[in-house]
């Protein structure tokens, strides 16, 4: 049965917690996690690169010379893709690159990020996660005084507007829900801190 140690807002640790077995006990899934990670990256491109193909660029239909006889390669229009200025070759154009993933493959790539995560001992359950007010300072003071390295995660139950406002302008930094988690944002950042009732819905809606 996966562990999670659980702090309070002071830092201190105060306990240790069971984690579900079905959702941070299973064996990752690598070549899942893969597809998810490329389906969330193909979906934030914004796919409006664009150029202009031989047919639309402006260029004069003359011939620019003779066929034959003047030693230079044979040409016949201007807006050629190998001259400059001329045209693109399979001119690239505005596009989705947007695809979806199936529920279950969803599902077993959450999982997977989550186990992954739990397996570290990345995880860590704060009990009762709010602010009383919206303190930059004092949420980083909380961030520092806790075991996590690196870019962190902090998980709430619902949006709570002094955690999400205290927490924006520290560089590192992401905050989320529990029931909108990405398989992305969790391997993105190196850990978790969850509130301890998001993590009882996290394991109420993704069992």
């Amino acid at each position: 049965m996966p562990k999670a140690n659980v702090y309070d807002m002071s830092g201190k640790q105060i306990g240790e917690i069971e984690l579900s077995e079905a959702i941070f006990g299973i064996e990752p899934n690598a070549a899942v996690l893969h597809d998810a990670v490329k389906n969330h990256l193909a979906n934030c491109r914004q796919g409006t690169q664009s150029a202009l193909t031989k047919g639309e660029v402006s260029y004069s239909t003359r011939k620019p010379w003779r066929q034959k006889g003047t030693g230079r390669a044979r040409a016949g229009y201007t807006g050629s893709p190998v001259w400059r200025h001329g045209g693109v070759a399979f001119a690239p154009k505005p596009r989705s690159y947007s695809y979806t993933l199936n529920k279950k493959v969803k599902r077993l790539a959450l999982k997977s990020a989550l186990s992954a995560k739990a397996a570290e001992g990345s995880i860590i359950v704060i009990d009762g996660l709010k602010m009383d007010e919206i303190k930059t300072k004092a949420f980083h003071q909380f961030l520092k005084a806790l075991p996590a390295a690196g870019k962190t995660l902090v998980v709430t139950e619902n949006v709570d507007e002094n955690v999400v406002k205290s927490a924006r302008n520290i560089p590192g930094v992401t905050t989320t829900i529990a029931t909108i988690l990405s398989p992305y944002v969790i391997l993105n950042n190196s850990a978790l801190v969850v509130d301890k009732a998001a993590l009882a819905k996290i394991e109420e809606v993704y069992a």
